[in-house]
């Protein structure tokens, strides 16, 4: 017999997506500087990222069983069990997410969301330096809990002897607690998660001036790089020029006029 279904399709398209946008944006965010064209990447990451925590959180609240935020296992004394169990080989089967991989979960989505809130500050103007350097401790912290979460399900396939990742691939489990049968798939819903944040990123991209690094979104203009100083130059010298030339053709005409 084939083991159920545990995670629908839209929770693991979730949890790529959202690995795949903050690695980028960190990424992009240590390597890339500021002023280049290239960092209005890492901002357009961070925006899609702090998106997909927000679509996750309503999927949290009307999705599939092991979808559910109220399926996570907080309880502290819960994950002191399981990490004493994981120690000494005594751990209990969990059909959905354990309390490591719960909490992990959790504090990812917490950060993901603080770091598209500072960027998002910091993009808007007038930010107190501060906020950087808050915005820069919450992505290491990010980056820190994904290397224990990453060593926690290490730990677990090499005690456990199972594929405990190809879970958030496939979405069956194995050796999981009997009487589980499969969720719906809801495919539906995971090509809507990724149509919603295509349209996210092709709308800024649409309005996005590249020569001025910036974005107007509902009105606010979002300063996504150091705008370019030769090309503000080359615009300034421009806009003097046209006004010259329209005074000289003001006098021009005053001429004919008085001729």
């Amino acid at each position: 017999m084939s083991s159920p279904r545990i995670y629908d399709l839209p929770t693991r398209v979730f949890h790529w997506t959202f690995a795949g946008l903050f690695a980028a944006a960190y990424a992009i965010g240590s390597t890339v500087d500021d002023e280049s064209p290239r960092f209005v990447l890492h901002m357009l990451a961070g925006g899609l990222l702090g998106t997909a925590v927000l679509l996750r959180l309503l999927w949290g609240v009307v999705g599939t069983r092991h979808a559910r935020l109220s399926d996570f296992s907080l309880g502290p004394a819960a994950l002191g069990r399981y990490l004493q169990g994981v120690l000494f080989g005594r751990t209990r089967a969990w059909a959905g997410h354990n309390p490591a991989s719960s909490w992990a979960a959790l504090a990812m989505m917490g950060l993901g969301l603080g770091l598209a809130a500072t960027g998002l500050t910091m993009v808007a103007g007038r930010a107190p330096h501060a906020v950087e350097e808050v915005h820069e401790v919450l992505a290491n912290a990010f980056l820190a809990v994904v290397l224990l979460h990453v060593a926690g399900v290490l730990v677990h396939v090499l005690r456990h002897r199972d594929a405990l990742p190809l879970s958030m691939v496939t979405g069956r489990k194995r050796g999981i607690p009997a009487g589980e049968t499969d969720v719906r798939p809801h495919a539906g819903v995971a090509v809507a998660f990724v149509a919603v944040l295509v349209a996210v990123g092709a709308g800024v991209a649409s309005r996005y001036d590249a020569n001025r690094g910036r974005v107007t979104l509902f009105g606010q203009t979002l300063m996504l790089r150091e705008a370019d100083e030769d090309t503000g130059q080359r615009s300034g010298d421009h806009d003097e020029q046209a006004d010259q030339d329209a005074h000289a053709r003001g006098e021009q005409t005053e001429h004919v006029s008085h001729g």
